[in-house]
C-alpha cells in the first residue's frame, strides 16, 4: 500500500455513533475509584513474628497486580468503541462489480526479449498476465500492446480464454514500429476505462520507460480516477524510474514465485476500495464487530474457574497483535516454525510436493521440484539465482530435460561463477560428451543423397499401408500434435495482429 492510499484510509476513518465514546471517561472514572480504594486487612497480634504474620495475611495490597476490575473496564471500553461504529470503508454497490476493471498495458519491444528474466522478459510477462487473470477471476480486463505506438488488443472482458490466444500472438515483429510509447498507451487505457462507471486501474508491464514518457504519464494521470501501477520485468538495478505522486500506485518487481502477482492484486484492490470510499452514495461498512470480538472472548474466559486476569490480558494482546502471515502451511506449526523449516521437515519426510509449496527459499523450492521430476520448472527457478550452485542445479535440471545445449551453457555459467566448483566442471565435460555423441550418431544415421531423399525432405513411413506415402517439401510445416496446431493458431493470430496494428498505425499517421 502506498503512502497516499494509506493516508486515504486514515482520512476516511470515523465513527458512525460517536456519542457512545462519551462512556469512556465514565468507565475510566469508575475504574479509578475502585482501583485505588484500599482493601481491608485483618491485623494480626504483634506477638507474632513478622515473617509468619506475612505468610498468614491474605489480601495484601499490591497496586501493580492485575485485578478483575481491570478486565471489566477493558471489556466495557471495547464494547463502547464497538457500539460507536468505527468505519473506514464503504459497502460496494451490489449492482456494480466488486472487483476493479483493469487495463493491462504490455510493452512489446526488442528490449523485452532480454533473457535476464528467464526465459525472456516478454514471455515471463505473458505468463504473469495469465496468473493475474486467474487470480482476478470474474473481473473485467482489457489488453493493450505498445512499443513505438499503442494498440488495443482485447477490450474489457471477463473471459480469460478470449485474451489468451491474442496474448500468445504478441511479439516484437507484430508491432509497426520500435519505441516506448508508454504515454500513448496511458491515454488509450484511460479512454477504455471512461466507458465504465466504477473506478478502474491501469497496469503497465515493462522493462524501461523513457524520460519523455515519464513526464507524459505524470501529467496525464493527475486528474484521472484510474490509478496507474507499474510491474517491472528487469533485473537491472533502478531499471524503471516510474512516476510518483497522486494517481500512481507502488512499483512491483517481478519475482520467481507468485508473490508479485499477489502484491499486484492487493494493490489493485486497495486502490479500488480507496476509490469507493469517495462515493458519497455508498453506505459505510460498520467495523464494530472487529472490536467486539476481543471483548466477547475476554468475557467468555472471565467466567471460567481458575482463570486469572493476567492471562486474560495476555490473550487479548495475542489476539490484537496476531501478525498476518502468508505461510502456506496451516495449524499450530505456524506458531513455532517458519515456512522454510516446515518445508525442510516435509522434504526430510520425502513429501516433495508439500515441500515445494512450503519453501520460500528459491533454491530449496527448486530442488524440491527437481526431486519431483518437474525439471523445466526447477531449471527456470534455478535460473533466477546468482550462485554457482544454482547454475549447477539449472544445468542438472536441463540435462534431465534432455536440453543438452542449454545445460552446457548453465554449467559454464556455474564454472565462471566459481572456478573451484568441481561438480560443475565434471558435469560440463559429461554434457559436452553426450552432446557430441548424439550429434555424431545422428550424422551417421542420416539418409544420404544416394537414396534419393534430400537432406531437407521428410518421408513418413507407411509400411502398414494406411493411405499413401507423403513427402513433405522443404519449408512446409505439417502439425502433428495438438501443441503444434495451437502454435500454428498463435502464429496466425500474430499475423492478424501485425496487419491490424499496421493499419491502425497508418490511419493514425494520416
Amino acid at each position: 500500500m502506498s503512502t497516499d492510499q494509506l493516508f486515504q484510509q486514515f482520512e476516511a476513518f470515523h465513527f458512525l455513533r460517536p456519542w457512545w465514546l462519551l462512556a469512556l471517561p465514565a468507565i475510566g472514572l469508575l475504574w479509578g475509584i475502585v482501583r485505588v480504594r484500599p482493601s481491608r486487612r485483618f491485623e494480626l497480634p504483634s506477638v507474632i513474628v513478622p515473617h509468619l504474620a506475612a505468610a498468614l495475611t491474605i489480601g495484601q495490597e499490591n497496586q501493580r497486580r492485575l485485578q478483575p476490575v481491570d478486565t471489566i473496564a477493558m471489556i466495557l471500553c471495547l464494547l463502547a468503541v464497538a457500539t460507536a461504529g468505527p468505519v473506514w470503508s464503504r459497502v460496494p454497490n451490489p449492482l456494480v462489480s466488486d472487483t476493479a476493471p483493469l487495463v493491462v498495458a504490455l510493452k512489446v519491444s526488442n528490449s523485452m526479449m532480454q533473457p535476464d528474466v528467464p526465459p525472456n522478459r516478454l514471455e515471463r510477462a505473458k505468463q504473469k498476465i495469465l496468473d493475474l487473470l486467474k487470480g482476478r477471476a470474474g473481473a473485467k480486463t482489457a489488453l493493450i500492446a505498445y512499443a513505438g505506438s499503442a494498440h488495443q488488443v482485447v477490450p474489457l472482458t471477463e473471459d480469460p480464454d478470449v485474451i489468451k490466444p491474442f496474448l500468445e500472438g504478441l511479439e516484437p515483429r507484430v508491432m509497426p514500429q520500435e519505441g516506448e510509447a508508454a504515454g500513448e498507451a496511458l491515454v488509450l487505457a484511460q479512454t477504455i476505462l471512461q466507458t465504465r462507471s466504477e473506478p478502474g486501474s491501469i497496469l503497465f508491464l515493462l522493462d524501461g520507460i523513457s524520460n519523455s514518457d515519464t513526464a507524459l504519464t505524470a501529467n496525464g494521470n493527475t486528474e484521472n480516477d484510474a490509478t496507474v501501477h507499474f510491474w517491472v520485468f528487469s533485473r537491472e538495478p533502478n531499471a524503471v524510474e516510474t512516476p510518483d505522486g497522486p494517481g500512481f500506485g507502488p512499483t512491483v518487481a517481478v519475482t520467481a514465485d507468485a508473490r508479485d502477482v499477489q502484491q499486484i492484486i492487493r494493490n489493485i484492490n486497495t486502490t479500488y476500495q480507496a476509490a469507493l470510499s469517495q462515493d458519497e452514495d455508498a453506505k459505510w461498512r460498520d467495523q464494530g464487530v472487529l472490536v467486539a470480538w476481543p471483548a466477547a472472548l475476554l468475557l467468555l474466559f472471565w467466567f471460567r474457574r481458575g482463570w486469572t486476569m493476567r492471562w486474560s490480558a495476555v490473550l487479548l494482546l495475542a489476539f490484537l497483535f496476531q501478525p498476518l502471515s502468508d505461510a502456506h502451511a496451516e495449524g499450530w506449526r505456524d506458531w513455532f516454525f517458519t515456512p522454510d523449516q516446515q518445508g525442510q521437515m516435509a522434504f526430510d519426510a520425502k513429501e516433495y510436493e508439500k515441500a515445494s509449496e512450503l519453501f520460500q527459499d528459491p533454491e530449496r523450492k527448486a530442488y524440491s521440484l527437481y526431486k519431483l521430476g518437474r525439471y523445466e520448472e526447477a531449471a527456470e527457478l534455478y535460473a533466477w539465482q546468482d550462485s554457482s550452485d544454482a547454475a549447477l542445479g539449472e544445468g542438472m535440471s536441463l540435462m534431465k530435460s534432455r536440453a543438452y545445449r542449454q545445460a552446457i551453457v548453465a554449467f559454464r555459467k556455474a564454472v565462471d561463477r566459481d572456478p573451484l566448483n568441481k561438480a560443475a566442471q565434471k558435469n560440463l565435460e559429461l554434457a559436452e560428451y553426450i552432446l557430441e555423441y548424439i550429434e555424431s550418431t545422428r550424422e551417421q544415421s542420416d539418409t544420404s543423397e544416394e537414396s534419393g531423399i534430400g537432406a531437407d525432405d521428410v518421408v513418413y513411413d507407411n509400411e502398414a499401408g494406411r493411405g499413401t506415402e507423403t513427402q513433405q517439401q522443404p519449408g512446409e510445416v505439417v502439425p502433428e500434435t495438438a501443441d503444434q496446431w495451437m502454435r500454428t493458431v498463435d502464429t496466425r493470430t500474430g499475423d492478424f495482429l501485425k496487419s491490424r496494428f499496421a493499419l491502425e498505425n497508418a490511419r493514425g499517421s494520416q
